[in-house]
């Protein structure tokens, strides 16, 4: 992937694009938004189906309950605001409401991670995973694209049941096809290796591709594995990676308390236990900068996922 041109888009725009596509399809999908129609791509339903829209104000938990009734009478509830607003403000209403009774209920948390930029702290949505996660019933996707995010989005209908799509704001590179299969809970390998194994969510999967590339240049064959649903997890696809490979690194735009990393780590620890490494934010909040300096900042570049990879193999040797 070193020195391709790749096209950027957030993935939020991929979310736009496959709800417009649904509409057109399913008249049960109704969308509701709270205050954040434009940033959320909800305003692209909207001027096609206004009939079919519903905005809620600054009012996240009870956009969350008037989902639920709209699950209740037979329709698929699309609710969307800042993942950040989503998985905090109303997680109370999306626990007894949603996942209590397992209600067709898609949440659509956008400007996920730290790459909303400048909005700082409070807008930096870095939890939803863990709090998204522990909820039982609850689904969680996170695409590494645009093109992913509306696979995933026009996917999510076919699952019964709740489901989060974390979605960013940010620019994110395009490295999957139109073609490529997407299957919620099945983990896809883009690149097959035999020394250890690089699981990677969202924007994250482009910069361990990146370090891929990097580690190979030191005659490190490593496996990259987008693991696009972390709940729930592919369990087959982490256990066989332990044991052909012997080591492992996580890789997110996310607490490691809790999210992503600790999802694979549980299942390596009770199946086959080998090194895990973890690379993401470490208990603290996000600050105010631009994406590209953010990501430096916090260390989640390609150069910090080959420093855990060297770090995993010699633990495993």
């Amino acid at each position: 992937m070193a020195g391709e041109k790749l096209k950027m888009v957030p993935t939020r725009d991929g979310f736009g694009e496959g709800l417009i596509e649904l509409g057109r399809k399913n008249k049960d999908i109704v969308v509701l938004s709270a205050d954040l129609t434009d940033s959320t791509r909800a305003n692209w339903f909207k001027k096609e189906f206004p009939e079919r829209f519903f905005g809620l104000g600054v009012a996240e938990q009870d956009m969350i309950g008037t989902a639920a009734g709209f699950a209740l009478m037979g329709k698929i509830p699309f609710a969307c605001t800042f993942g950040v607003f989503a998985s905090g403000r109303a997680w109370d209403q999306i626990r007894v409401s949603v996942a209590y009774m397992n209600l067709n209920v898609k949440i659509i948390g956008t400007h996920g991670g730290i790459s909303v930029g400048p909005d700082g702290a409070t807008h930096q949505a870095l939890e939803e995973i863990s709090l998204m996660r522990i909820l039982p019933n609850m689904t969680i996707i996170v695409p590494c694209d645009a093109l992913e995010a509306k696979r995933a989005t026009i996917e999510s209908v076919n699952l019964k049941g709740p489901v989060y799509i974390r979605l960013g704001r940010s620019g994110a590179h395009v490295i999957t096809k139109e073609s490529d299969p997407f299957k919620i809970g099945k983990a896809v390998c883009l690149k097959d290796g035999k020394d250890l194994t690089i699981f990677a969510c969202g924007q994250m999967v482009y910069e361990a591709a990146l370090a891929c590339d990097e580690l190979k240049k030191d005659g490190i064959d490593a496996r990259l594995v987008n693991m696009h649903t972390p709940k729930p997890i592919d369990k087959d696809c982490i256990i066989k990676a332990a044991s052909q490979t012997g080591a492992i690194v996580a890789v997110e735009e996310h607490t490691i308390a809790g999210g992503f990393g600790s999802a694979i780590a549980e299942v390596v620890i009770e199946n086959c236990p080998v090194p895990v490494k973890f690379v993401g934010i470490r208990d603290r909040f996000g600050v105010s900068g631009e994406p590209d300096e953010l990501f430096e900042h916090f260390g989640l570049r390609a150069k910090n996922i080959v420093q855990a990879a060297k770090e995993a193999l010699a633990m495993k040797r």
